[in-house]
């Protein structure tokens, strides 16, 4: 081990962040605006608050403030698991004979397994704190899920859930855990709402996506009394929220004296990665320091990759505001062979900029590959990580493995969001040889693309 350089790094809780950092403030071309699906204009805060907490629209619209306080009630609920570790990975670097430095930082420590609960409590609070009986969601893998039931239950707030139906059959354990957290969860596309009944007859038999699901989600919210809407993903908001993650990291290779080259995430919606590279691009925005930021996506759904950069519905039920981001068409669901999370048919409108502008790169990687570096991180570093975070754990292999063949010393540096417990039917899959790599054909991607709405 090198000396000073300690295995795992916490802030003390007096060095922990008193506010979310918003990257937008520093962002010169700001992120297109949400637009009205009816009449392609601007959407107002007014509009967005029949949908959104009126408090989360403000933090939706607001592309001036770098720094939002997080209120102290918020604070007392992270104490309960934050400051989150990071940790160096020493072992790895070591069965690798590489000479990158590889640091990951883990968000696993809680019971929700993942990073999502840094946005569900903040969005739980404002929904309290606005006198609603209860929120709307949707989840894909369930890790949203399982997060926004805890913070419902911790706030006593109702907690509708519509969970994907490929991971709500393939993770029974983990919609478990919802229910004992007190929500109603259903498998989504149903027959319970309109929306789902229709996407059901367009798609028979369909597994689902996160399109679908909002849909529904969204729906119920704004025709059930008492009610609002909340995203675990996508939305300025939560990159708002998940800062947290990046300002820790920050804050602790600051402590240790340490600078990293690379910053890697996973991406599926981008609440993971923009809430870990959100201080460290502020820095590079202002011209204060460079990074080499990579998103990594799943091959089966590509949306930075292969994704058109336009304005689309964030829903498979053309329900919601359009957003202009890197999308394969709302219309698109990813193989029901797909085995993470991130299945989500298009990307931030934050990070799409920030991508578009060229400030970070993104790869798509096959998710055979993605589960051998899974199994690989848990044989050597003793976690099993969840699918979507092992997209990151990927790539951090391939870049430390390009130092090696290179002699760099590069300082990396992976959002590690979550523990695949929940993920044991992919695992198993993985292991007994029969998983396979799905891949959309250059046809398939444009019929989807048709459906992309005509905005002037």
């Amino acid at each position: 081990m090198e000396k000073n350089i300690p295995y795992k790094t916490y802030l003390n809780e007096d060095e922990m962040p008193k506010q979310w950092y918003n990257v937008r403030a520093d962002m010169k071309n700001k992120p297109a605006p949400l637009l009205n699906p009816a009449t392609h204009k601007p959407m107002t805060a007014e509009e967005l608050s029949a949908v959104f907490c009126k408090e989360l629209v403000a933090q939706e619209l607001d592309n001036e403030n770098a720094y939002i306080d997080i209120p102290q009630e918020i604070l007392d609920f992270y104490k309960m698991y934050r400051p989150s570790p990071l940790v160096r990975a020493y072992c790895l670097e070591k069965i690798l004979d590489t000479p990158a430095k590889i640091y990951y930082k883990f968000e696993g420590n809680n019971t929700s397994g993942s990073h999502k609960l840094n946005s569900a409590i903040a969005q739980a609070y404002y929904a309290k704190k606005q006198g609603l009986r209860g929120v709307t969601t949707e989840t894909g893998a369930g890790q949203w899920g399982t997060a926004l039931s805890m913070a419902c239950a911790y706030l006593g707030l109702d907690c509708k859930v519509f969970m994907v139906k490929v991971s709500y059959e393939q993770k029974p354990f983990r919609r478990e855990v919802m229910r004992t957290y007190g929500a109603s969860v259903t498998p989504s596309p149903s027959e319970t709402t309109e929306v789902g009944k229709k996407i059901l007859r367009e798609h028979p038999g369909t597994t689902g996506s996160l399109g679908c699901a909002i849909s529904e989600a969204v729906e119920v919210a704004t025709h059930t009394e008492g009610y609002r809407y909340v995203l675990g993903s996508v939305l300025n908001q939560v990159l708002l929220h998940q800062s947290i993650i990046g300002l820790e990291s920050k804050a602790a290779f600051e402590k240790l004296g340490v600078k990293p080259d690379i910053i890697i995430g996973c991406a599926g919606g981008g609440s993971n990665l923009g809430g870990l590279i959100a201080p460290f691009m502020g820095e590079k925005l202002r011209g204060e320091a460079d990074y080499r930021f990579i998103a990594v996506e799943p091959a089966s759904c590509p949306s930075f990759t292969r994704g058109k950069y336009a304005y689309d519905f964030c829903d498979t039920g053309m329900v919601c505001p359009l957003a202009k981001m890197y999308t394969l068409g709302s219309g698109f669901i990813p193989s029901a062979n797909h085995a993470g999370g991130l299945r989500y048919h298009g990307m931030s409108s934050t990070l799409s900029q920030l991508y578009d502008d060229k400030l970070m790169e993104a790869v798509s990687v096959e998710q055979t590959k993605v589960f051998e570096a899974a199994q690989q991180f848990a044989r050597i570093e003793g976690i099993l990580p969840a699918p979507e975070s092992s997209h990151a754990i990927r790539v951090a292999i391939d870049e430390a493995m390009k130092c090696k063949e290179t002699g760099e010393e590069k300082t990396i540096l992976f959002g590690l969001t979550g523990t695949g417990y929940f993920a044991l039917v992919a695992y198993q899959k993985f292991n007994d040889g029969e998983m396979s790599d799905y891949i959309p054909t250059d046809e398939e991607l444009a019929k989807s693309f048709a459906g992309l709405p005509k905005v002037d």
